[in-house]
């Protein structure tokens, strides 16, 4: 973990207004200030070499320093540059503002006062208050994703103002609800400024249940019927959106635009008991279960420590999670109140290697309220459990 990195560079300022671009052509060697009160030198000038600009990942070598010339961070300690976001907020205000002047194997110094580094609070080893000094070589630098090109496409309309324009069309089945759904994408405020892409990750596809309210409510729908390689963008209001309080970096009420493309995608068996013709054992408090595959092995005491795979069900039975989407299992305290009461009953009559089917009434899983916006109120549910294993007392994973 570069712990001290994160505390030295990540802004929990919000994302930055930038100040006017110095207007005169900037020279080596010399003394610039801007209008937000950073200075910078330029030592080093690659003018013929790509230059920063928001939106684009950077990669940066620096040492940070106070007043007192007290080194607080440096990433030469680590051997490895730090690689970010350009313009975004994920570094302090001085840094997105000054490296938007420098070129790729460009050198500088920066003298970042308070109010565009961290203010009047404490981060680590930096006093409030304070001026800080980084000098900084860009290293590596690849340009932002540009929007797609939407020119005289049609928009489809959905439901709560959502729409999406089909801006190249995919080959194949198309993604349902339930799949795993592989995306690249970029995300945009309506005034055409990035927040977010899954390109300045690496360009790792970004996977996903569809439907399991994994991510916003637009995508879960929006996405529905896409095909590998097609490319949508997304016009999503901000109810299905990250609604009335937003999410930093994204302000309360803000209308998103995606670019998506679709990778691929991925069927999911999960184990289905929906066959059984074993009987039905109903219990006074309204829960029900059937064996699927009994054994005769040990059941779980109560503060045992359960291990199982499990898949959850709606009565109709639509997939709302299931251990199998991580390829992992579930463990925990039984009977401690760490899941819902019908798990915490239901598995104390469970032997290890059994196959069971509990019917959970909502009074035994999350009641009146549900929990929104995945469960809905007063939700009967379904779930599927083969106890793997049981170990004997609380344990710390």
């Amino acid at each position: 973990m570069r712990k001290l990195l994160i505390i030295v560079l990540l802004s929990i300022l919000g994302v930055s207004n930038y100040a006017q671009v110095v207007s005169k052509k900037i020279k080596k060697n010399k003394e610039y200030t801007t209008e937000s009160g950073l200075k910078f030198i330029i030592y080093d000038l690659h003018k013929k070499a790509p230059k920063a600009d928001s939106g684009d990942v950077i990669s940066v070598h620096y040492v940070g320093k106070l007043s007192d010339g007290t080194k607080f961070d440096a990433s030469y300690d680590r051997k490895q540059p730090i690689t970010f976001p350009l313009g975004v907020g994920r570094v302090i205000k001085g840094w997105d503002e000054g490296l938007q002047y420098l070129h790729v194997g460009d050198s500088a110094l920066f003298t970042i006062p308070a109010d565009i580094a961290y203010g009047s609070r404490k981060m680590g080893s930096i006093p409030a208050n304070s001026t800080l000094f980084f000098t900084v070589k860009v290293v590596d630098l690849k340009k932002a994703v540009k929007p797609f090109d939407c020119t005289g496409l049609d928009t489809v309309k959905l439901e709560n103002n959502l729409a999406y324009i089909v801006v190249e069309k995919g080959k194949g089945e198309a993604v349902s609800s339930g799949d795993k759904a592989y995306m690249q994408y970029t995300g945009y405020f309506t005034n055409g400024k990035k927040f977010d892409s899954s390109h300045d990750n690496g360009g790792r596809d970004f996977d996903f249940i569809l439907g399991r309210g994994r991510v916003i409510k637009g995508w879960d729908i929006a996405v529905v019927g896409m095909k590998k390689g097609e490319k949508r963008r997304l016009l999503i209001p901000y109810q299905l959106a990250y609604g009335e309080s937003g999410r930093a970096p994204i302000p309360p009420k803000s209308d998103l635009i995606f670019d998506v493309e679709l990778s691929k995608f991925e069927k999911i068996n999960y184990p289905d008991y929906g066959k059984l013709t074993n009987d039905t054992i109903s219990l006074p408090d309204g829960l029900k279960y059937i064996v699927f595959e009994s054994t005769q092995g040990a059941k779980p005491l109560p503060h045992d420590t359960v291990v199982i795979k499990y898949v959850a069900r709606f009565m109709d039975g639509k997939v709302f999670d299931a251990s199998y989407d991580r390829n992992d299992s579930l463990a925990f305290e039984v009977a401690a109140q760490k899941v819902i009461k019908g798990l915490d009953e239901g598995l104390l009559m469970v032997r290890k290697g059994e196959k069971v089917r509990f019917i959970i009434p909502y009074k035994l899983a999350y009641g009146e309220k549900g929990r929104e916006p995945l469960i809905p109120a007063k939700s009967d549910l379904i779930f599927d459990i083969y106890l793997q294993d049981i170990k004997k007392g609380k344990v710390t994973f």
